[in-house]
């Protein structure tokens, strides 16, 4: 009589189910839409059209100039944000980064319907300044997610490679260009990847902030609402298709000694 033992490897069997039914499931179902016609047979016309059809070429440009610049103005209020914090001798500079991650607690549509009422008393009329308003909206939401990574990447650096540059006749700046700003590589890279993507599919913000033009993620719904699935499984792929080389890019950007900055999260 075989005698169950158990091990290690049982405790992977759950874990292999859920990526059986809820990642390689929908991925086969994806690619099987995205490669088909509504008969059913085997074409690439999906593909091709995405690339020739100016209104998705138009709506992926107007995605990525969004999702570009969100992704420079929190990179440019993050990083000082998490130098500061890193580098500073505050007892309290926990506390501190835990008020950078408190607005996540609270309900997403909660924070951005704050948000369009400041908006609004500023500008009067949202609908004037569309593209101001989605990337202001996309930075409140996603600052935190640049300066997590890059909080941990900054207070992980040795300081003995500062005092060394510094040793050697090198000033503040100096040493900041050549030891800090190059070390901190990887927390950019994790920062930028986990703010460029979202930024990019997160029509939600342009929703309630009035802006009607198209991102990818609204593209992708107004194909499935229109039960064209073929069309929209080849937009989701082509996505996933950059999310794949921006998870490539960061991982030949890590160093052996350096985790993922966005672990933190």
């Amino acid at each position: 009589m075989h005698i169950f033992r158990f091990s290690r490897k049982t405790l992977g069997i759950p874990y292999a189910l859920f990526l059986l039914l809820f990642v390689v499931s929908p991925l086969i179902v994806l690619f099987y839409y995205a490669f088909t016609n509504g008969e059913g047979q085997f074409t690439i016309a999906n593909f091709t059209g995405f690339f020739t059809d100016p209104n998705t070429m138009g709506t992926l440009c107007y995605s990525f100039a969004i999702a570009l610049v969100t992704t420079l103005v929190c990179l440019l209020i993050a990083y000082p944000v998490a130098y500061i914090l890193a580098k500073s001798h505050l007892k309290k500079k926990s506390v501190l980064v835990m008020l950078f991650i408190m607005p996540m607690w609270i309900n997403f549509s909660l924070r951005i319907t704050a948000l369009k009422e400041i908006l609004t008393l500023i500008e009067g009329n949202l609908a004037y300044y569309p593209f101001l308003n989605a990337v202001c909206g996309m930075t409140y939401d996603f600052l935190p997610f640049m300066i997590l990574p890059l909080y941990n990447t900054i207070s992980k650096l040795d300081d003995s490679l500062i005092e060394a540059a510094k040793d050697l006749g090198a000033n503040d700046r100096a040493a900041f260009f050549k030891i800090t700003l190059p070390l901190s590589v990887p927390g950019i890279v994790s920062g930028v990847s986990m703010v460029f993507l979202p930024a990019m599919t997160n029509y939600v913000v342009l929703d309630m902030l009035y802006n009607s033009t198209y991102i990818m993620g609204s593209l992708i719904g107004s194909y499935f609402a229109a039960y064209n699935w073929h069309g929209g499984s080849m937009i989701a792929l082509i996505l996933l298709a950059i999310i794949c080389a921006f998870t490539l890019l960061r991982r030949g950007m890590e160093d052996d000694d350096q985790t993922i900055g966005g672990a933190l999260l």
